[in-house]
């Protein structure tokens, strides 16, 4: 879709760039790009989110990244971050096993929750990203400081489809959040419900004109 009335920009949000492209993904069966789920992340981290510092929302760049490289390497992209400073750490992560270049064909959430030393991670397609979540998690416990820290399992409701992954990964985002604003833990959270992943793609859409983007 990248030729779409030449790719012009939907909207800028601080370091965010939809292209109309991008926007068109949200208004069918598509699945979601990287840009949309780091627009959504920087949108939470901006406006929803803004006076609590102890959440932060990782780009699917930077978590690319960071699968990429050594252990070694982790902190030169999360230091900037403050990352072993915060509670609460959310990633999206990406079954694209290619450096340089965006695509994939699943999304998944992964959080880590400093006050309980447990990494969730939430998949929408049976666990189908477990094996790249064991190998990322192993790779961020030295960045964190957290060695002794586990995995486990979170509640997710599963896809009925082949392109809604990103879609349960942010309202799985939303529930996460709504959780640790009511309990200041992850434990006990429960699955986003159908009708909200329905609703969701709109709401994005929504969120773009009133941040004055436009959307066709």
């Amino acid at each position: 879709m990248s030729s779409f009335r030449g790719d012009q920009v939907a909207l800028s949000f601080h370091e965010s760039c939809l292209r109309l492209s991008d926007v068109e993904l949200l208004k069918g069966p598509f699945w979601l790009n990287d840009q949309i789920i780091s627009f959504y992340f920087e949108y939470l981290e901006k406006m929803i989110f803004r006076d609590e510092e102890d959440l932060l929302f990782v780009s699917p760049e930077v978590t690319q990244c960071i699968r990429m490289v050594s252990e070694e390497e982790v902190g030169i992209f999360l230091e900037p971050l403050r990352a072993s400073e915060r509670s609460f750490i959310f990633f999206a992560l990406n079954d694209n096993q290619i450096a340089d270049q965006a695509g994939g064909s699943h999304w998944s959430l992964l959080v880590f929750s400093r006050p309980e030393m447990v990494f969730y991670h939430f998949d929408s397609s049976h666990n189908s990203n477990s094996d790249i979540c064991r190998q990322f998690v192993t790779a961020l416990k030295r960045a964190l400081k957290c060695p002794k820290a586990q995995l486990r399992t979170g509640d997710c409701l599963q896809q009925s489809n082949g392109y809604d992954c990103g879609v349960h990964v942010l309202c799985t985002v939303d529930k996460v959040t709504q959780q640790i604003r009511k309990t200041g833990k992850i434990e006990g959270v429960k699955s986003a419900r159908y009708d909200v992943i329905r609703a969701k793609r709109e709401e994005i859409l929504n969120i773009i004109i009133d941040l004055g983007g436009r959307i066709n």
